[in-house]
């Protein structure tokens, strides 16, 4: 049998093969297809003005060099592709009728959805060439519509990571700096949306999966709840969780893109009886709004991360909307109840799928710590405690293990009672129609910096405990004139433990200070957050909305866009990379 090295090899020699069969980039050629939305693409088909295969071999040309650039595929369909394109063509040419609202569309889709003829590898070399016999469901809804899938996309080793890196196809860097990660783990679906090489992207998130790399790429996104989009056909790394559960949605340059995903695949339940029937409800908005919003949440957010945030509130206002400062109660038991609930088996089940492949520098710590015996595990606790000075990471590192069934059923009740508390705490005292908060404390990951960083996405994290529909948009970008580190936190005053602002965590000296015991040699005694190294990268903000309201907070998205303005003119949107970063022929 050959070794991991030899499949791993030809895996991605078979990948650059494929690569180089796309046409070369030429602006003044393929530059209008990208600058269209999937809507406007296919408009423009049913006008006779364009065709699919003159989009297609835009995209692909587009995608080839967003590989060159981030590492950000996996599979390569270009060749299948203009084949359902040239079909397409013939077909519209005979009847005269778009076969569906994604006509012609480019689309990609994260490794973990089946696609015919090709592997759904995880990144686990003993799923390499295995291709799959069917579509998942939501590809062949999406199919079925009109979109031609073009690629599939990288993903960190496991999923259990929000930067996006595993042996076989090695890391995705983010499109505007290789000293970021793209984030993860839709990290590759991000940094090719970010660079136009998809015009409609598909993903996952079970804590934070699709929106840390939609704002660290400057894309958007919408993390449904549970129950609104099928999971069939999709790979998952950790069957049998329950506790917190991953859900499909889409990933796009606009608004629009995530609104035609939903009205195509919202309540379609196919083969899954997990789908619930509810097809896609249009919202009506009040005229004005109120919204809650926060800028902290379990950790301190960085000086670009609150001032996203703090303009969108006051774009809001500017139109009228009613916007409330709120307190979220005890955010901690949310984050603790996410580790205590997926780590009930000590990981076991997750760190079987890459059998014996190498491991993932970033997973190491996740792997090992919860199978240590209890004497150890208790002995490291204390260290967090009282040589670290952090009881924070002492807590956690304490649920973060094997449990009993009965503990696996306390730490369910937990989370069930949390869920109920944020109702009667937030959304029903305060009667809000939707919240503004910020996506994680940094805006972007150092590449390579994951395990000293993992307490990150107790701000993402946060929302899948509740199960909360959430959008993300780009806001601005980081301009270290204004969002440098001041004193607010490198001198952070004496505040009680456990308290966001509190510079005894081992997180808070990661991010901000440097010298945190849990990072890795080369980020030791360096910050993660450094606006000079991040000039220019895109932040996002996430629009959270009550269970069962996707549709609303879609609607809700349309409003905070429309309040901060056109977003082409603030670089975002279809096009917007590849105009900033191509000179004209």
């Amino acid at each position: 049998m050959p070794n991991f090295k030899a499949l791993a090899e030809a895996k991605r020699d078979q990948r650059a093969a494929a690569l180089d069969a796309a046409p070369p980039f030429v602006f003044s050629k393929h530059a209008k297809y990208l600058d269209a939305s999937a809507s406007q693409i296919v408009a423009k088909i049913g006008a006779g003005e364009w065709t699919a295969s003159e989009v297609i071999e835009a995209y692909i040309s587009r995608a080839a060099e967003a590989q060159k650039v981030s590492n950000c595929t996996t599979e390569i369909l270009f060749a299948d592709a203009l084949k359902e394109a040239k079909a397409l063509d013939a077909e519209f040419a005979k009847t005269g009728k778009l076969r569906g609202p994604l006509h012609g569309v480019p689309m990609s889709f994260k490794d973990q959805f089946d696609l015919t003829g090709y592997d759904t590898s995880m990144g686990y070399s003993k799923l390499l060439n295995k291709p799959a016999t069917t579509d998942a469901e939501v590809p062949a809804l999406l199919r079925a519509a009109g979109g031609i899938p073009i690629l599939k996309t990288n993903i960190p080793q496991t999923l259990f990571n929000l930067e996006c890196s595993n042996p076989v196809f090695g890391p995705t860097t983010n499109p505007y700096s290789p000293l970021y990660s793209s984030g993860g783990s839709s990290g590759g679906e991000g940094a090719v949306l970010a660079q136009d090489g998809s015009a409609l992207g598909v993903g996952t998130d079970i804590g934070g999966s699709l929106r840390a790399p939609t704002a660290s790429c400057g894309v958007y996104s919408l993390k449904p709840g549970l129950q609104r989009v099928s999971y069939v056909g999709v790979t998952e790394p950790n069957p049998g969780l329950e506790g917190v559960i991953s859900v499909a949605g889409p990933l796009g340059r606009s608004i629009d893109d995530l609104d035609i995903f939903s009205r195509l695949t919202f309540g379609v339940q196919g083969n899954s009886l997990a789908v619930a029937p509810v097809p896609y409800r249009e919202a009506k908005l009040p005229e004005k709004l109120k919204f809650g919003y926060y800028t902290d949440i379990y950790i301190k957010s960085s000086p670009a991360t609150k001032r996203a945030v703090l303009e969108t509130i006051d774009a809001l206002r500017k139109q009228g909307h009613e916007c409330v400062e709120i307190e979220i109660p005890t955010p901690e038991t949310a984050f603790n109840a996410y580790f205590a609930l997926c780590s009930a088996d000590g990981y076991r089940t997750i760190f079987d799928g890459p059998g014996t492949d190498p491991i993932d520098a970033a997973l190491e710590p996740i792997k090992n710590m919860p199978r240590l015996p209890m004497f150890i595990r208790n002995c490291i606790v204390w260290a967090a405690n009282n040589i670290f000075g952090d009881p924070q990471l002492g807590r956690f590192l304490k649920v973060n293990g094997d449990k009993s069934v009965k503990e696996l059923f306390e730490w369910t009740v937990k989370r069930d009672e949390y869920g109920a508390l944020l109702y009667k705490e937030v959304w029903n005292k305060h009667n809000l129609d939707g919240i503004i908060s910020p996506m994680l404390a940094i805006p972007h990951i150092p590449l390579g910096s994951w395990a000293g960083n993992f307490q990150l996405v107790s701000a993402t994290s946060f929302w899948n405990v509740i199960n909360s529909p959430v959008g993300i948009l780009p806001v601005t970008r980081v301009d270290p004139n204004v969002d440098a580190l001041t004193p607010e936190w490198t001198q952070p005053g004496a505040f009680p433990e456990g308290h966001f602002a509190n510079p005894k965590t081992t997180i808070y000296r990661a991010l901000y200070l440097g010298g945190s015991p849990l990072a890795v040699p080369q980020y030791k005694n360096v910050a993660a957050y450094d606006p000079k190294k991040s000039a220019g990268m895109p932040v996002g903000i996430q629009v959270v909305g009550k269970k069962w309201e996707e549709e609303k907070v879609i609607a809700m998205m349309r409003v905070v866009e429309g309040a901060l303005g056109d977003p082409r003119e603030r670089g975002f949107g279809p096009g917007s990379f590849t105009r900033a970063h191509h000179k004209e022929d």
